[in-house]
């Protein structure tokens, strides 16, 4: 299947230089996976100048349905119909893919577009796993042609850039330690039996790299972030943005030391993943130490900061402390900095932006240095939710050698970096 993709045609090859194109020409672009997130990416390509919604893709039929109906109402044309992605990579006519699918296929999925002649978005986190992390950024090295995105908002946020060059000017003076926030309010999901798969749903494509299990509605729509076949749990969710928006402020790429704690509590369910978790690390670059706090929460809870307050139970973000004061960000578009032992008031902006737009705009001119969020960056990203999860599930720090890409004296910890691909959608060892 690889090989497949590897070797398409010439046509499918020169798709890639579309780069060069100028802003009138139209972007062809298909949405693969479009129940949740995916429904966010046909909005936000609807709403950029030229750009043509030409498929969409997802193994529910049902959904898949409704979303083609959901574009034709809005007097667009309807897009072409796909439920294998690896049908749509033979379409020549399309410029890019734009993924939403489960964690679990985000790499792979990249890897056959890159393989195809395709720009790639790719939803949070883009990697299952630590393997997965460095497969993704060679692929997208050995199809330079081709660009890939990640797809955490706030790097194309207009707040957000100004808060972090803020940061590098010293607003805060010399910043020592970041906090990433994710509380947001999960009830239980309770326990599910197996049962038929439903009517319109290809079990078998949605599994991909994953093991064959019986179909139940805990493993399947949403619910998947919560089983490690699939998901990464609230860290590799929600929590994936928050980590990246610290690792940029801070201005640094692999922690030395990795320490995590928590548990699953209060629920007695079907969830793997924790509900509760703190994570620790600590970085030595240029010889100066630094230090990240991550903390996922999942029930009654206060705010921090002033960080979600006036928005309900949820408090998502991020803090900045440094030598002359501290920053709070508020979701992805908002921040505000108190300076001096007194905490006045300091420069503050609240400005979005699209993520989606600034991908397109990348895809007409060519250039990578144009992407606000290259696929490496949000690779190194990832790396550190896993280093977070695998501290937690053999319950130890881990010593983490980027160089070597291994966890130094740890067998059991280095096990997980990968896992055992079902075939034949195994992420290939080589791209």
């Amino acid at each position: 299947m690889n090989r497949r993709f590897f070797f398409m045609s010439s046509a499918a090859g020169a798709l890639a230089t579309k780069g060069s194109a100028s802003p009138n020409d139209r972007v062809r672009v298909a949405v693969v996976g479009v129940r949740g997130q995916g429904r966010s990416h046909i909005r936000a390509y609807s709403q950029v100048p030229n750009v043509e919604i030409a498929a969409l893709c997802d193994i529910d039929e049902n959904i898949l349905d409704q979303r083609l109906g959901d574009v034709e109402k809005t007097g667009k044309k309807r897009p072409d119909r796909y439920v294998d992605i690896r049908k749509l990579l033979e379409n020549k006519e399309i410029d890019a893919i734009s993924i939403a699918t489960p964690n679990h296929n985000h790499t792979l999925q990249t890897i056959w577009g890159l393989q195809a002649g395709k720009h790639v978005y790719v939803e949070k986190p883009c990697s299952h796993n630590m393997f997965e992390s460095r497969q993704i950024v060679a692929a997208a090295r050995k199809y330079p042609k081709q660009l890939v995105q990640h797809g955490v908002n706030a790097r194309s946020a207009e707040g957000l850039k100004e808060a972090v060059q803020k940061l590098r000017e010293g607003v805060i003076g010399d910043v020592y330690l970041t906090r990433g926030l994710c509380y947001k309010w999960r009830d239980t999901i309770g326990r599910a039996k197996p049962e038929p798969v439903p009517a319109g749903v290809h079990y078998d494509l949605w599994l991909g790299p994953a093991p064959k299990r019986e179909f139940t509605k805990n493993r399947f729509h949403y619910n998947w972030h919560w089983f490690w076949d699939y998901g990464n749990g609230d860290f590799g969710n929600q929590g994936i943005h928050e980590v990246d928006i610290c690792r940029w402020g801070l201005g640094v790429k692999y922690p030395t030391k990795v320490t995590a704690i928590g548990g699953h509590f209060m629920f007695d369910d079907d969830q793997e993943t924790p509900n509760v978790l703190n994570v620790a690390y600590e970085f030595n670059e240029g010889g100066k130490k630094r230090m990240m706090e991550f903390e996922v929460r999942h029930w009654i809870t206060n705010h921090e900061a002033g960080i979600g307050e006036g928005k309900g139970s949820n408090t998502v973000g991020n803090t900045f402390f440094g030598s002359k004061g501290y920053m709070a960000i508020d979701g992805y578009t908002k921040y505000r900095t108190f300076l001096g032992k007194e905490q006045q008031p300091g420069p503050a902006r609240d400005a979005g932006g699209s993520n989606w737009g600034n991908f397109i705009a990348a895809v007409r001119s060519g250039k990578r240095e144009d992407l606000n969020n290259e696929i490496e960056e949000g690779a190194i990203s990832a790396v550190l939710m896993h280093l977070g999860n695998i501290s937690y599930r053999v319950g130890r720090t881990l010593h983490f050698d980027a160089d070597k890409w291994q966890v130094t004296g740890d067998k059991e910890a280095n096990a997980l970096f990968t896992r055992n691909y079902r075939a034949p959608f195994a992420v290939p060892s080589k791209v």
